[in-house]
């Protein structure tokens, strides 16, 4: 069974792994997220050692929310309420691994990703395509009688084997609709999901986010009964480069504001962007001048123009991810055909 690991652990193997190769100091740890959590974490340990020399964190926060908490224990409880997780010991049935349960928890995840207006301007209330076009799949029939098509409607997106029957509603224009294309993006996104992931793996980095926090083994929390993260980043001394998202909704651009006020030597940069969490995956032409600015004038000595001006990409049509060009963002959300449904 897993064993609970954190991200300052993560720290540590990282250096051990640094070590055998040799790496005597790090010019910038970068991370986004829980490699945010991370790079806040490296600036933690090797604060005044002059083994790092900055920090950029995107979209994170110094310790993890009752927010980031409870949307991590949703998606746990997604997990444990499929009967074929039997505590973890799914991998004796193959056959019967908590795929209903890791879908689910995919989906929960993703409304933390991304936001409510994000979505809304994404999907609407549009219809699948193959719902609008009115297509009759084979082998599927309309409902025999009023009652199977009540039960059908009732349980339609249900995993179990009578409502996934070759009975559909799909095509029943005369009805209220009841299948969007939010709901297909999540569903597909889910059963993608399935194919990559573990359902004991997930769990595992789940608590890992769960306990992060900066200040755990180095401040006695007993000590005072005020809040003692501010004060402790205020020892942090490396130069740091903040971005927050304004529409975040999973680590607050407020959590980002906190670390721009606290953190001595630090820059904050605002994302404004409708894109919620992944827009630091999405926005990457934003992102990326940001990070070139505070690495050119933290260290001008990697690079070629010693008076720090960064010259500016102009072909980002050929690599941002994006819906449109048909890319596929780090997490395989962006795919080639979502413009399709």
């Amino acid at each position: 069974m897993f064993p609970l690991v954190t991200v300052k652990d993560d720290v540590g193997v990282q250096k051990l792994i640094l070590d055998s190769l040799g790496v005597k100091s790090i010019a910038c740890v970068v991370g986004g997220s829980m490699g945010g959590m991370a790079a806040l974490e490296y600036s933690s340990i090797y604060n005044n050692t002059g083994y790092v020399k900055s920090i950029i964190a995107l979209a994170t926060a110094a310790r993890a929310s009752a927010w980031c908490i409870s949307w991590n224990e949703t998606q746990r409880q997604c997990i444990f309420s499929d009967p074929n997780y039997d505590d973890g010991y799914y991998y004796e049935t193959p056959n019967l691994s908590p795929n209903g349960g890791l879908s689910a928890a995919r989906m929960a995840a993703l409304l933390t990703y991304r936001s409510r207006n994000s979505f809304e301007a994404r999907f609407g209330r549009k219809l699948p395509a193959q719902t609008k076009r009115g297509v009759q799949e084979e082998n599927v029939r309309l409902p025999k009688n009023k009652e199977e098509e009540r039960w059908l409607t009732h349980n339609e997106g249900s995993r179990s084997s009578r409502a996934s029957s070759s009975t559909s509603l799909a095509n029943a224009t005369d009805k209220p609709q009841t299948y969007f294309t939010a709901q297909s993006y999540l569903r597909y996104q889910g059963d993608k999901f399935v194919a990559r992931f573990d359902a004991n793996c997930y769990i595992s980095i789940s608590r890992k986010l769960d306990t992060h926090d900066i200040t755990r083994g180095a401040i006695d929390p007993d000590e005072s009964t005020e809040d003692p993260l501010p004060n402790y980043l205020r020892t942090l001394k490396l130069p740091h480069l903040i971005i927050g998202i304004t529409s975040d909704g999973l680590f607050t651009y407020g959590e980002q504001q906190l670390l721009g006020e606290c953190i001595p030597n630090n820059s904050l940069k605002r994302l404004d962007s409708p894109e919620g969490h992944d827009a630091f995956l999405l926005d990457f032409e934003i992102v990326d001048r940001y990070c070139r600015e505070f690495l050119h004038e933290q260290l001008p000595e990697f690079y070629d123009d010693k008076s720090g001006k960064v010259e500016v990409f102009k072909d980002w049509e050929n690599h941002v991810v994006t819906v449109a060009n048909g890319g596929e963002s780090v997490f395989g959300e962006a795919e080639k055909n979502i413009t399709n449904w």
